[in-house]
């Protein structure tokens, strides 16, 4: 990464520390520490951990640490979502939504990339001991998770209802401070896009981010994830300005080399 996008990802990173803590993380305190929780002690998904990465994409800003907050914040929308549901139950969802969100993003490079992975998750999972209606829950809610995409309608199935929008939402949720805080530059750097190409690129990105505003699917998403995503936007509107500002700054125009002596 040069040097203009390495300062302006410093940038960001004290902007979105700067800015208050989402509502989210602080009325949800104790559903995501029970998620947590569950992350880092249940077995499977400790084993399920370990046999994902080879699957994950950190250099894409796909990897782990894209995952586990997924699968952590999901499982605390459906305990959020769930209270009034069978408690055991719940708690199973729980862990079918920590399952989606460390594998929704296992063929995150391939085309149609959600069925990709969905179809993926049945092979990782063939000899888990859940349920084959977990199995099939789990697949069913990667295939549904990409953004603008037409959304097949869910008959009779409040589980996949709740499971599906909860894998949504968490992952929609990256789309605010993190996207400028971390995914912004990594895909930047994987991609190798020049900086006038970044420039292009970013009116037309903001734009797209401000469009997922509205497609929250639970109810815990459309309450909580406007302002995530507005904190995303002001970030990054912020930042472009800057970014023009920069590329016009000589100290990062490219440096001719001297010429050497014969």
């Amino acid at each position: 990464m040069n040097r203009l996008l390495t300062d302006l990802k410093i940038e960001a990173k004290a902007m979105a520390s700067a800015l208050p803590v989402p509502v989210f993380y602080r009325d949800l305190e104790t559903q995501i520490e029970f998620a947590r929780d569950m992350f880092f002690d249940h077995p499977l998904i400790i084993r399920l951990q370990e046999d994902v990465l080879p699957f994950l994409y950190d250099e894409y800003a796909h990897g782990i640490y894209h995952s586990k907050k997924v699968a952590i914040e999901a499982g605390a929308i459906i305990l959020r979502e769930g209270d009034e549901m069978d408690g055991d139950r719940v708690r199973e969802l729980v862990l079918l939504a920590q399952f989606c969100g460390l594998l929704h993003d296992c063929c995150r490079l391939d085309e149609n990339h959600a069925l990709r992975g969905s179809e993926t998750s049945k092979v990782i999972l063939s000899n888990y001991p859940i349920s084959e209606r977990s199995k099939e829950l789990i697949a069913e809610a990667i295939a549904r998770h990409e953004a603008f995409k037409p959304e097949k309608p869910i008959e009779n199935d409040l589980e996949l209802t709740l499971l599906s929008g909860a894998l949504y939402d968490a992952d929609k949720f990256r789309w605010g401070p993190d996207n400028f805080s971390t995914t912004l530059w990594e895909i930047c750097d994987y991609e190798d896009w020049t900086v006038e190409e970044i420039i292009e690129k970013f009116p037309k990105g903001l734009e797209i981010i401000k469009s997922i505003e509205s497609t929250f699917r639970t109810e815990t998403g459309r309450e909580y994830g406007p302002e995530m995503i507005s904190q995303g936007i002001n970030i990054g509107s912020a930042i472009y300005e800057k970014l023009v500002e920069f590329s016009k700054d000589p100290k990062y125009l490219p440096q001719e080399e001297p010429e050497r002596l014969v």
